[in-house]
This record gives structure tokens, sequence and C-alpha cells, in this order.
């Protein structure tokens, strides 16, 4: 039984409140948010009244709560090598778990951090590791979702090897996941073309990572080739993945009851993007 949760990260202009009742107009059974402007560092606290109304609109939605997978703010790098930068993202890190925990959300997606070229990878790793125990000692209830990344630039968290590196490192491993994105796993050279590749990514994503720890999925076709470590997402079935891929992971099991999110790059087609993918079960 496929029991899959689609839908796509879903604006929040004029309160966070209007994010579930845009995700019902295109059909959505899940959703990502911002929860304050992601290009932003400070945001004003949520008062009560939005609050209440996210919750409200979030069963007018017929969404649950663990279906949603709210984003962090893109400015944030908790593996940032000056001190006074890092402890900026750490803060507002912590911030943001708290905005989850208001709002009664259980996740919190974030990109692990850059190095930019100033420390190596593993230390970098180790400020990223650092940072998400501060967050869950001063937090509860929320688990942090480690984002796979493309690896463009300095971006850690392209390699599973990181991520497994990162949980590894987490005092509270009930509190800590992964958010798998096609388009960023495509680009950092794991390949889900076929069913024989996609099955070897996946093999290699449970030894490293362990299907335990996947908590939400992006949903991205990818402009760039496999490899290219390049960051740039397309439409489903326009880019360089391909339909196939987007068809084993709708009938893959271990993919049942997580947010399946499109970040795909044209929101006027998402609606049809979420019923092409619910039509790819059992076929």
């Amino acid at each position: 039984m496929q029991n899959k949760y689609v839908g796509a990260h879903t604006s929040a202009a004029g309160g966070v409140f209007n994010a579930p009742l845009n995700a019902a107009k295109i059909g959505a059974k899940a959703f990502a948010l911002f929860t304050k402007n992601q290009r932003q560092w400070k945001a004003k606290p949520l008062d009560e009244e939005t609050i209440e109304k996210f919750k409200e609109n979030l069963k007018t939605a017929g969404i649950e709560p663990r279906h949603v997978l709210p984003h962090d703010s893109y400015l944030i790098n908790l593996g940032h090598p000056e001190e006074e930068k890092r402890h900026k993202s750490l803060e507002a890190f912590i911030d943001e778990v708290k905005r989850c925990e208001q709002l009664g959300l259980d996740k919190l997606n974030f990109h692990p951090g850059s190095h930019l070229k100033k420390l190596s990878e593993e230390a970098c790793l180790d400020r990223i590791a650092e940072a998400m125990n501060i967050t869950l000692n001063e937090t509860e209830g929320v688990t942090l979702v480690i984002e796979n990344t493309a690896g463009q630039g300095s971006n850690l968290g392209y390699r599973f090897e990181h991520l497994a590196y990162l949980i590894d490192k987490s005092e509270d491993k009930s509190r800590v996941g992964v958010c798998l994105d096609t388009c960023h796993t495509f680009t950092a050279g794991y390949d889900l073309r076929t069913k024989e590749a996609y099955d070897e990514t996946m093999k290699e994503f449970d030894e490293i990572v362990g299907f335990e720890y996947l908590k939400g999925m992006h949903i991205n076709d990818s402009k760039p080739p496999l490899g290219s470590r390049v960051d740039r997402h397309h439409s489903l079935g326009e880019g360089e993945i391909g339909w196939d891929a987007f068809r084993f992971i709708m009938n893959d099991p271990r993919m049942n009851d997580i947010p399946l999110i499109l970040e795909t790059i044209d929101e006027s087609i998402w609606a049809q993007e979420i019923s092409a993918l619910y039509d790819l079960i059992g076929k």
C-alpha cells in the first residue's frame, strides 16, 4: 500500500496561516513553508492569534502537522568559520526551531552549512554538529532535518557520509533526520534515472545514513547533469532526471507517510505535478 503525502513549498505571504490554505488550493496533502522572511535575520515573534489561525487552517486543509516540512532561512550557516557570524546563525536557527514548536510542527528542514574555503570539511561539520547539539538542548519536540545539498561552492551535505557524520555526532538521535532532495542527490553524483541506479543509490543511502532517518523529500527535476555539483531545479520530466525516478519514489514504501515536497520552478503547474505524481502510483 502506497501511502504518499505530496505537496509543495507554498507561500506564507500575508501570514504563516495562509500557507495551509495555499497548499489545499493545489490539492496538496503536505507542504513546506518559511515561518518568517527567509532573507531577513530578524522577524517579529508569532502572536497567539497567528498561531491559532495557523492551526485552524491546517485542520481546514486536512493536513497533519507531521506532513509539514518548514524550511529555515537561507542566511543561516551553522558551519560559518567566523565566530560572530556563526553565533548569529545559531541564534537565528534556535529561533526558527522555537517558531516551529509554537506552530505545533515537529520538523525543521535546513541546509547544513558552508566552510567558505576557510576550514576543512571535517572542522566545518564539527561546527555544524555542535550547533545542532546546542539547539537540541535549548528546544524540544522539533526534529532537525538535514537536507542533502548539490555541493555547489563550499556547501557541505552533498555526500551521504556528511549526513551520517552529523547524525553520529548528534547527542539526541531521536530528534535528527534527513531530507533528500532529488535534484541535489542527482547533481551530487547519485544517479536515480533507471531502476538499477535508483536501487543502488537508495541502498547506499540506507547503508550509510539509514532510512529510519528519512523525514522528508524534495521532489525536483534537475537542469544540470549528473554529478555537476550545481543546484538548479527544473519542472518534473523537463530536466536531466526524467519521470522514471519519480515513479520509483511514488511506488517505494520507504517514502510512505513523510512530506514529499515540490520545489520545482513553475508554481503555476504545481497542482498538475502533484496530480501527475499520484497518477504514478501502481504504474
